[in-house]
């Protein structure tokens, strides 16, 4: 049975509507005003270090400073030696490349990460992990390994990073898999392209947009059609698609 999806813009915010033979079955709203910050990645500056709460504040180009403890910072983690002081391993002035965990919340800043994640349709991509995860969600046993084998296989050789499963890769085809590793692999270049010339601070990444998400993650073969009826957003839409 084919479906339609309709996207209304507004300044104030996105609705989409899922339609099957005429009739709305699901219904999305994102509010412009409220869209959070998780998942952002940034080239920020370090701007104060407090070594008693082993913790700095990173200028990232928000209204107030965001925060990154020692235990956030993935390269003071990922040996087995014992972790070092966050005063030997970061330093006032430094360039940094963190992505918002937590959004801001009154008078506190964004927390941060240098663990930085990127989700797909399918996927997600840990690039400083060479790790395959599979969601507890998937609970069928035969199938977590099915998808583990499946990913191991179709990972290219030469990649560093890692991957966790979705839920929604469960069936997933060859086709649909490698094509959520391409896809991934590129934002993940981008990325690191424009963090070597960005001067912080500096957005390098955010978080798609309830239309972004549409693309990605409802559109299928049984999508007869995309009505949007911005033509803005209709131009940004079809280049990312």
């Amino acid at each position: 049975m084919s479906e339609d999806i309709l996207i209304n813009f507004t300044p104030q915010e996105t609705r989409v509507a899922v339609m099957y033979q005429g009739v709305a079955q699901e219904l999305h709203i994102e509010r412009n005003a409220s869209r959070g910050l998780v998942g952002n990645v940034y080239v920020g500056r370090v701007v104060r270090i407090l070594p008693g709460m082993q913790s700095a504040f990173i200028d990232v180009g928000l209204e107030r400073t965001a925060f990154l403890h020692v235990a956030d910072i993935w390269e003071s983690r990922r040996t087995d030696e014992a972790p070092r002081p966050i005063e030997r391993i970061l330093f006032e002035g430094q360039s940094i490349v963190v992505q918002v965990i937590k959004d801001p919340i009154g008078t506190k800043g964004a927390r941060l990460s240098t663990q930085v994640s990127v989700a797909g349709r399918m996927l997600v991509y840990l690039p400083q992990e060479k790790h395959i995860g599979i969601s507890q969600r998937i609970g069928n046993e035969a199938e977590r390994e099915a998808l583990r084998e499946k990913l191991s296989r179709l990972v290219p050789a030469d990649e560093e990073g890692g991957f966790i499963v979705r839920t929604m890769a469960e069936g997933a085809t060859d086709e649909g898999l490698t094509n959520d590793i391409e896809y991934l692999r590129k934002i993940w270049h981008d990325i690191r392209v424009q963090a070597k010339t960005a001067a912080p601070p500096a957005l390098l990444y955010q978080e798609l947009s309830l239309g972004q998400r549409v693309l990605r993650d409802f559109v299928n073969p049984d999508t007869a059609s995309i009505v949007i009826d911005s033509r803005e957003n209709f131009q940004k839409l079809t280049a990312f698609a």
